[in-house]
């Protein structure tokens, strides 16, 4: 596998050396820049540069890449900036700009807000694992090895090292194994106890500085809105007092006027001013008891707030003494702590001895297990050497069988020619000697044992002719289905490679699109508005892809609130706005809108007409606008009716509203 995929030479992934458990870290943090090569020539390269001058260093908690993993110096700045950690969410927003931080399973948060949830995985992580995994192979080979050279070297005396091992290991192994388990109960309860009290005196302490915080922002805000109500009351004093002013210099104009027609002249102006300024007059003063009313409110209002402060200070002083005895306790706690401090090192001494004594015993243990299974193959093999002994001794006894029965012949023949020869000559030859044993009891004996050997045999079944050539096929078989595994996994791990790509091409440019719109949508209900503040907010999910969207609104003097809470024109006029703003990023040449301005007021209207304006001139679009509202109707430059002129014809007429105006202002001016 590894061949296969080392294709590019000199890339840096194979010139990087990654301990155990930092495969994933490291592909999922860096991943195709690990294709690069180190070589200037190649397009895609890295180049050796010196160290950062005063780089500043990664978050508390976060532990640099380069001191864990051996790369060439080309990686040096890169890694020198990629922190260790367990959870890096917290701890993203103070990272500086160049810096990651990634954890052991593979997420990513990186300076700059971009994150990569783990378990993501990449083609560099896969060859990383792949090569960690052939080098721990390469030892476990040489291992194997030495001890099959110490088990061959030990073979003649298994047996007997086979039982004192069996019988010492096993009792060593359940007292090491009691004591270390007893060791790291204890202390794992102890660093238990520690870490819970620490985690309970840092969220009080986090409660109580964020209800501070809210109760001192509380404050700020009811101090500027008493400034602002305070300043609003005394400009209706002033226009109050200006018109006083004005309506008694109007009439000391009056009574100084002689002629009737002047002082009529001057009395009707008197009295236009008079009623203008009696109207502002009027106008001022239910504005001022409105803002009085308001006044009186905040005031209520803030008497309220005071109440709550009083509260909330004493909140803050509980919390405080809280803190402090919690302080007080994590104090205790610490001082515990250094009391237990020489514990951990008395129980890791205990334990590795306890893990020496174990191993000792494990390795006492394998050697005398490579020792017996030597041993038993070697009884195996003598077994073997065994039946083919008696085999042999078969075929002998066959053979010694068959040669009594040409001894009984030859004997038989014998008996003839010494009848011959006595008759002959006269004298009987001396006869050969009889055979060992010819006995009933040893015939029957081997008769038997032949029957047995004979059902063996028959046991054993026919012979596969063909099972090297079978078995040759099978392995050629695996062969392949192995290879092509390996090439599938190769193709998953690019695949992945390629869908994490587009998925943070997809986020960076769904993040861009989104500031864009949201930018866009706050400045168009300011002005849809004539104020407030409104904003998006992806929910649901940190991954841009996954969350939701959100809609906040707060439209002049109401709250920020969620749009499902406005009433039905203000969230028509926040949906306008929404639409306006994704149609400003990417504007088309036409538009049709169908009744948008049917839940809206007189005033909302004529802002909706304002913003149609603003679009087209902004934008060059021309607008379809579907109505039924006259103001709307009014501001537009062309309108298309169907009208009913004979009973059952209808036709369709278009008006040029500029042009009817454009007549209208010729026949004014002619008939003037």
């Amino acid at each position: 596998i590894l061949a296969a995929g080392g294709a590019q030479a000199g890339r840096m992934l194979d010139r990087v050396s990654v301990p155990a458990g930092l495969e994933t870290a490291l592909g999922a943090v860096l991943g195709e820049e690990l294709e690069a090569s180190a070589e200037a020539s190649t397009q895609r390269h890295w180049r050796d540069l010196p160290p950062l001058d005063g780089a500043a260093p990664l978050p508390v908690g976060a532990e640099p890449l380069a001191a864990l993993v051996q790369a060439p110096p080309a990686l040096a700045r890169a890694l020198s900036q990629i922190g260790l950690c367990e959870d890096g969410a917290a701890m993203q927003a103070a990272l500086r700009p160049g810096q990651s931080l990634v954890s052991r399973s593979g997420a990513v948060w990186r300076w700059d807000g971009y994150t990569v949830p783990a378990g993501t995985a990449s083609a560099a992580t896969v060859r990383l694992q792949q090569r960690n995994r052939l080098a721990e192979q390469r030892t476990r080979l040489a291992e194997a090895d030495s001890r099959a050279a110490s088990a061959r070297a030990a073979l003649q005396e298994a047996e007997a090292a086979d039982r004192r091992a069996r019988s010492e290991g096993e009792a060593s192994e359940r007292d090491a194994q009691a004591r270390a388990t007893a060791l790291e109960r204890t202390a794992d309860e102890a660093e238990q106890r520690a870490r819970t009290a620490s985690r309970d005196a840092e969220r009080h302490a986090e409660r109580a500085r964020q209800a501070a915080a809210a109760l001192t922002s509380q404050h700020a805000d009811v101090t500027a809105r008493l400034a602002a109500t305070a300043e609003m009351l005394a400009r209706l004093d002033s226009e109050a007092a200006e018109a006083v002013v004005s309506l008694r210099r109007a009439r000391e104009a009056l009574g100084a006027v002689g002629d009737p027609a002047a002082a009529r002249a001057v009395q009707e102006r008197a009295k236009s001013a008079l009623n203008a300024a009696r109207a502002r007059d009027s106008a001022a003063r239910g504005e001022r008891d409105a803002l009085a009313r308001a006044a009186a409110a905040r005031q209520h209002r803030a008497a309220l707030l005071d109440g709550e402060r009083a509260g909330w200070q004493a909140s803050a002083r509980d919390a405080a003494m809280r803190v402090t005895d919690l302080t007080a306790r994590a104090a205790i706690a610490r001082h515990t702590l250094a009391g237990l401090e020489d514990a951990p090192a008395r129980l890791a001494a205990a334990r590795a001895t306890a893990i020496d004594a174990a191993e000792a015993a494990d390795a006492a243990h394998r050697r005398s297990t490579d020792v017996l299974a030597a041993a038993e193959s070697l009884a195996e093999s003598t077994a073997r050497a065994v039946r083919a002994a008696e085999q042999t001794l078969a075929a002998a006894r066959e053979a010694v069988v068959r040669a009594e029965g040409e001894t009984a012949q030859a004997l038989q023949a014998w008996g003839v020619v010494a009848e011959r020869i006595l008759e002959r000559l006269g004298t009987a030859p001396a006869l050969p000697a009889p055979p060992a044993d010819t006995s009933a009891e040893a015939e029957d004996k081997t008769r038997r044992r032949l029957e047995r050997l004979q059902r063996e045999r028959e046991d054993m079944g026919p012979v596969n002719l063909r099972a090297e050539a079978e078995a040759a096929d099978l392995t050629q078989q695996i062969e392949t289905i192995e290879r092509e595994r390996a090439e599938l996994g190769t193709a998953i791990a690019k695949l992945r490679g390629s869908i994490g790509h587009l998925n943070r091409e997809g986020r960076e440019r769904l993040t861009a699109v989104f500031t864009e719109v949201d930018r866009n949508f706050q400045a168009l209900f300011a002005r849809n508005f004539g104020g407030g503040k409104a904003h998006l907010a992806l929910v649901g999910s940190d991954d841009p892809l996954l969350a939701g969207l959100e809609i906040y609104a707060q439209p002049p003097g109401k709250k920020l609130a969620a749009l499902s809470l406005l009433s039905g024109g203000e969230q028509a006029l926040t949906a306008l706005s929404l639409i306006f703003a994704v149609f400003r990023c990417n504007p088309a040449p036409v538009c049709v809108l169908d009744e948008v301005d049917a839940p809206l007021d007189d005033a909302n209207v004529d802002r909706f007409c304002g913003l149609l304006d603003d679009m087209v001139r902004d934008t060059g679009t021309r607008f379809l606008v579907v109505t039924h509202h006259h103001l709307t109707m009014a501001r537009m430059d062309r309108l298309y009716g169907v009208t009913m002129q004979e009973r059952g014809v209808s036709r369709l007429l278009s008006v040029d509203l500029r042009q009817a105006s454009g007549l209208v202002d010729g026949v004014v001016m002619a008939a003037e």
